[in-house]
């Protein structure tokens, strides 16, 4: 989840954006662009030919071929965060906009190539992360009488369910390319940890273990490995990710198990929050950031 304040805010200083490419067999880094304004949270599209990021409250699709960028009609949404997902059948774009009336992150649905969007959870504040792959389905992160929580509401729109109601907080929920299961991170065990469910939000299972505060599973196409992004453990506390820190892309198996470190990098909030496998499942897409005077 992400206000758009606390997107831009970098004590005044000016941002760096590195819009890179990863590849998950032996690590090397490609930096595909350089922007002087903060950009996040790069999706890769379907066809594997653009990537699609949020800026300055618009959505933009960069074309690898040319590298060049374009905004995306968004209408009235226009005040975007770094929680958009794309649909299964490329039609739609699926955003998180701050509502005018108060400022409160609520998910939209609009046409790819851009179009008037169309409001699907009414209530406020919510965070979408997941789109289920038959495209009925958006799972997001909300809050609701004080704790946020996993819940997933019809693609059209409809009444919300809540997935999970534990103490602490529970977010960046994702399905796997199969649609069984949904991937999320959650502090309920003590510091912010991988879990896994089934789609109806049974049988809730830690995935990690270790000594960081982990975030955003990514579940790669081919529904072998999870990408997620890493905080040093006395670096954060536990329910925030916020910009302008060390931190660590990592790899782990499907099933759980030993993880490796891809990358190391100044970034954190914006870097990775949404799914950026390549539709081949050898590349991530993430952004890093440097800081000026």
């Amino acid at each position: 989840m992400q206000t758009i304040q606390n997107a831009t805010q970098t004590n005044e200083r000016k941002v760096t954006s590195l819009l890179e490419c990863l590849d998950v067999k032996n690590g090397e880094r490609k930096v595909l662009a350089v922007f002087d304004q903060l950009i996040e949270a790069p999706n890769w599209t379907q066809d594997g030919q653009s990537l699609i990021y949020n800026s300055g409250g618009l959505l933009y699709s960069f074309e690898l071929a040319t590298g060049t960028s374009n905004a995306i009609d968004s209408g009235y949404a226009n005040q975007c965060n770094n929680d958009h997902v794309l649909s299964p059948d490329r039609n739609q774009i699926a955003v998180s906009h701050h509502s005018k009336e108060d400022g409160q992150s609520r998910i939209y649905i609009f046409p790819f190539e851009g179009g008037h969007p169309t409001l699907i959870t009414a209530l406020a504040p919510s965070y979408l992360h997941g789109w289920s792959p038959d495209g009925q389905t958006l799972a997001y992160c909300a809050e609701r009488k004080g704790q946020y929580d996993i819940y997933t509401i019809p693609a059209a729109g409809g009444v919300e369910t809540q997935l999970t109601d534990t103490a602490g907080l529970d977010d960046g929920p994702e399905y796997s390319p199969d649609g069984r299961h949904i991937w999320f991170n959650s502090t309920r065990s003590g510091l912010m940890q991988l879990w896994r469910m089934n789609a109806d939000g049974s049988e809730q299972t830690q995935m990690t273990f270790d000594e960081s505060n982990s975030w955003f599973p990514h579940v790669s196409p081919d529904g072998e490995s999870v990408a997620y992004l890493t905080y040093r453990k006395d670096d954060v506390a536990p329910n925030d990710h916020p910009a302008n820190k060390n931190v660590e892309i990592r790899i782990m198996p499907i099933h759980g198990g030993e993880y490796r470190t891809l990358a190391e990098l100044f970034g954190g909030q914006g870097t990775i929050n949404v799914n950026s496998w390549s539709p081949d499942s050898t590349k991530l897409a993430f952004v890093s950031y440097r800081l000026g005077e």
